[in-house]
C-alpha cells in the first residue's frame, strides 16, 4: 500500500492535484472540485492533530473492526459516509483550496510519522503512524480519482 510519508507518493499526489482545474467534474458524489479540496484539507487537519472531532457512536461500535478499510489495498467505496465535521457544502475558492491542501500535504510529509496525530480517528479509532500514512494516501487517491486525476 502506498504511504504519503514516502516522498515518491507525496510527489505523485501533488502532481495529480496540479492536474485538477476549476472545471473538473466528479465521476460520483455531490461535492464540486473546490469542496473536495477543502474536504481533503480538513481531513489533513485531523491526521495532523489540528482538528479533533469526537468519536461517533457507530465508530465506537464497529470502527476497530472496520479499521483495515482505511489503510488496506482495496479502493474506498464511492459515496461512503464522511466525518460530519469535514462534510463541505459551502462554496469555496478553487485556487485557495488547492494551494492550502498542497501545503498541508507537504507539511504532513516533512513532519514525518512521528508528528502524526495520536488522537483517535473519529470513526476508526487509534491508528499507528503507518496506518495514518497509508490511509491519508488512500483518502487523497480516492478523491483525486473521483475527479479523474
Amino acid at each position: 500500500m502506498n504511504n504519503i510519508f514516502e516522498i515518491t507518493y507525496t510527489d505523485e499526489i501533488l502532481n495529480r492535484i496540479e492536474n485538477l482545474n476549476i472545471d473538473s467534474q466528479p465521476k460520483w458524489g455531490k461535492m464540486d472540485v473546490s469542496q473536495m479540496l477543502a474536504h481533503c484539507s480538513a481531513f489533513q487537519d485531523i491526521a495532523m492533530g489540528y482538528s479533533l472531532p469526537p468519536r461517533g457512536w457507530l465508530g465506537l461500535l464497529v470502527g476497530r473492526v472496520a479499521k483495515p478499510i482505511f489503510y488496506n489495498d482495496k479502493p474506498l467505496d464511492h459515496n461512503m459516509s464522511t466525518i460530519p465535521t469535514i462534510l463541505i457544502t459551502s462554496k469555496r475558492d478553487f485556487d485557495i483550496e488547492r494551494e492550502k491542501l498542497k501545503q498541508k500535504i507537504i507539511i504532513f510529509q516533512k513532519n514525518g510519522q512521528e508528528a502524526c496525530a495520536d488522537h483517535p480517528h473519529p470513526f476508526f479509532g487509534k491508528l499507528t503512524s503507518e496506518q495514518w500514512g497509508k490511509g491519508t494516501y488512500k483518502h487523497l487517491d480516492h478523491h483525486l480519482k473521483q475527479f479523474g486525476v
